[in-house]
């Protein structure tokens, strides 16, 4: 222990957590300490003004990202405070990077290894303390809160970037492309003995290499370590009925997610979340160790991890087929060791129905169902090159956060390409994460000829950042920027009708349009209950006609060139 440096946590009762401004002082004063061993600074600001810091620990003293990349050194990333009250990474990465600023033996099995990490990600909601926003958790005293300046929930913001930080965050992993990254967390659900869990990247959607490296290699050696050091860990507790009884099923991290949005970028990515129920203690003792041993085989492996890297990316440029969306593969469980307690079902006190609890006095050990491999259930056939046109800045500028490559059109140009025409859309009935999400998109593949404008952005898939374009700019993706609103105002007709008028006209359409006609009979067929409905009657016309149709309504922007 380091005397003249302890942490908040250390100093105190095992049950407090630092606040953002010791942190951050904290750091600075090991920085001012060790400038051969941490650089920290600042590199932004948040929504709600206060300044977002990152470091970097090397053990020869080279900082520099550019040459560090030049080089081709591994970098470990370890991101904290995404939600500030589930803050044991927090406290544990002080403590680490502390030790390796003191203990030299510690610093030098680094090797070439880089440590890159963010102290507290989620600065806002960390200024906003108290000790009663976390329901079920177990300390610490004071904490932060889930929500940032905005309300925004940052582990739900990766792709549509509302906030400052979740822009910082992507401009940041894009430009160091760590190999590994561990983003610390506390999980709440059901009880059970194991104070640590752990959400992986699901290995079926990091494809043939890193896959089955994270799943044979990587994961089984962090169970087999943290067991090692009094830490046994499992797979998060996601139950597929209401208790692990039933079985577990993997989490599938869509890209809002951060180990999802890692692997938009080939990066394997880890979320521990320890358990709400246990002492605080406990849960930094684990984070601490869980850390420690992801870094540990990063070193070991770096060579490989990087390698199988390089070849996802490689591979990426001319995949002919993408999954884009994924679903659980029910058929084939696999089976898992579990550790739990007897889940009781009582008559609640409160209501007519039957409450869960945990019975600790009767713990059990079984194999259970795991249900840890998923399946395309949307697969695109990928084109050469995706056409963004200019107008809808916001898709190219994250596009652009998360290091795409792209070209500006120089002159008109006339092209064939392929686009959707959205033929349904079904969203939330609630606002989510400052959004109406689209749950589910239905779509018509169609060709058609445009003429590009100078400006328009071309993106071509042969390059290392083709799936981040591939999953945003393909709108059945789980996280698309469709899904996230960005083109919503294509759904929307700018013109209409006055029923007086329209009548006599409609006749005419249905005369002069015999596939408008065909439609129609067979759409009365199928609603009889409508007919007696102007509107509805009128509206159907006047949507599917050709006569007034708008080219641009349900068509969604973005072309490709096959």
């Amino acid at each position: 222990m380091h005397a003249d440096m302890l942490t908040p946590y250390e100093k105190g009762n095992k049950n407090q957590t630092a606040e953002w401004s010791d942190c951050i002082a904290f750091y600075q004063g090991l920085a001012a300490r060790f400038p051969q061993v941490l650089r920290f600074e600042q590199i932004g600001v948040s929504d709600g003004g206060i300044p977002l810091h990152a470091g970097v620990v090397s053990a020869d003293g080279v900082f520099d990202r550019e040459q560090i990349k030049r080089d081709g050194r591994p970098v470990f990333f370890n991101n904290n405070g995404i939600h500030p009250g589930e803050p044991e990474g927090i406290d544990s990465c002080m403590a680490m990077v502390r030790d390796l600023c003191f203990e030299p033996e510690r610093l030098a099995a680094l090797g070439r290894t880089v440590l890159l990490f963010v102290p507290v990600y989620n600065v806002d909601g960390c200024l906003n303390r108290a000790n009663t926003s976390r329901v079920n958790q177990d300390g610490p005293e004071q904490f932060g809160f889930r929500g940032n300046s905005r309300h925004l929930d940052l582990n739900r913001d990766f792709i549509k970037c509302d906030t400052l930080n979740a822009r910082l965050f992507n401009q940041l992993l894009t430009a160091w492309d760590p190999d590994v990254m561990v983003d610390t967390h506390t999980s709440n659900g059901a009880d059970y003995p194991y104070t640590m869990t752990l959400i992986h990247t699901q290995a079926d959607k990091l494809g043939s290499g890193l896959g089955p490296f994270l799943r044979e290699t990587m994961l089984p050696h962090i169970y087999a370590q943290m067991e090692a050091r009094g830490w046994p860990t499992c797979p998060y507790v996601n139950p597929v009925s209401d208790s692990p009884d039933d079985g577990l099923a993997e989490f599938l991290e869509v890209p809002r997610f951060s180990t999802g949005f890692a692997a938009l970028h080939h990066v394997i990515g880890f979320m521990p979340e320890t358990h709400m129920l246990k002492p605080y203690a406990d849960r930094y003792a684990s984070m601490r160790a869980l850390v420690d041993v992801t870094l540990a085989f990063t070193v070991s492996h770096a060579g490989q991890i990087q390698k199988l890297r390089a070849d996802a990316k490689r591979q990426a440029r001319s995949r002919a087929e993408w999954p884009v969306s994924w679903t659980l593969d029910e058929a084939h469980p696999a089976s898992f060791r579990f550790k739990g307690y007897a889940a009781k079902r009582s008559p609640s006190l409160l209501g007519n129905y039957t409450r869960l609890s945990y019975d600790r006095s009767a713990p059990w050990e079984r194999d259970i169902a795991y249900y840890n491999h998923f399946v395309p259930d949307a697969v695109v056939r990928a084109p050469n090159t995706y056409v963004v046109p200019q107008a809808w800045r916001e898709a190219i500028e994250r596009l652009q956060w998360n290091g795409v490559e792209m070209t500006r059109v120089q002159t008109a140009t006339t092209v064939t390409a392929r686009y959707y025409h959205i033929a349904s859309v079904e969203s939330r009935g609630h606002a989510y994460e400052g959004h109406m999400f689209h749950d589910a998109v239905s779509l018509e593949a169609r060709t058609g000829t445009f003429t590009l404008q100078p400006g328009d952005c071309l993106i071509s898939l042969d390059q290392d950042q083709a799936r981040y374009a591939v999953e945003t700019l393909e709108p059945q993706g789980h996280d698309s920027f469709f899904r996230w609103g960005f083109f919503n105002s294509v759904l929307e007709k700018k013109e209409a009708f006055s029923d007086y008028v329209f009548e006599d006209l409609a006749m005419e359409m249905l005369e002069t349009e015999p596939a408008l006609k065909a439609s129609f009979e067979q759409w009365k067929v199928s609603n009889p209950e409508l007919l007696s409905n102007q509107e509805a009657v009128l509206g159907f016309i006047f949507e599917h006609g050709q006569r007034h149709a708008e080219p641009e309504w349900r068509r969604y922007p973005v072309l490709s060139i096959m």
